[in-house]
């Protein structure tokens, strides 16, 4: 089997979202087999940069296993058991901690990490509980049967459905059409 070279760019249908959510996308359906990104520090270092995080965290194997540990604990939060989840997202949340600072432009607060490898997970969880306390109700995830991604709805109505209107939007219009016309 040939080695296989890091990607340059981000590979992942799906970008842009909050970190929390971002880090669930990095697992996502391709032809019907699950793709990962964080399949080693390669796939990470393309993760960090794309979340602006590369110049603050190394792409090495602790943050890789632990923003892992963090992406499972978001999972369970997200798509498991509230309870489950809960003492998940806790667990990786105990590993930093925000510390309160004024600075010439004003009050700020800074993370803070016993082991840096933690941060990228901690700042992912940390989001999470952002988007919990401003809009639970717009965490989603896509809506298509073959689709593990996530999003959070920024539609002014708060009716997204899917992922992305172009991908798996279209293919359940475009299997909608084929049912109707094989009936016909």
């Amino acid at each position: 089997m040939p080695p296989t070279t890091p990607p340059t760019r981000d590979p992942r249908p799906l970008t842009g979202e909050p970190l929390a959510l971002d880090l669930l996308n990095t697992r996502w359906m391709h032809e019907g087999v699950v793709t990962d990104l964080l399949r080693d520090a390669d796939g990470l270092a393309v993760w960090l940069a794309a979340n602006g995080l590369a110049a603050e965290f190394a792409a090495d194997d602790a943050t890789l296993r632990h923003t892992l540990r963090a992406r499972d604990a978001l999972n369970a939060a997200v798509d498991g058991s509230p309870a489950e989840g809960a003492v998940r997202v806790d667990a990786v949340l105990a590993h930093g901690r925000i510390r309160a600072v004024l600075t010439p432009d004003g009050p700020g607060e800074v993370p803070e990490f016993a082991d840096r490898s933690w941060g990228p997970g901690w700042l992912a969880a940390r989001n999470y509980l952002t988007l919990l306390a401003t809009s639970p109700d717009r965490i989603r995830s896509c809506a298509h049967e073959a689709c593990i991604l996530h999003f959070f709805d920024t539609s002014r109505n708060g009716t997204r459905r899917w992922c992305s209107m172009a991908a798996c939007g279209n293919r359940a219009k475009a299997s909608r059409h084929y049912r109707r016309t094989k009936d016909a």
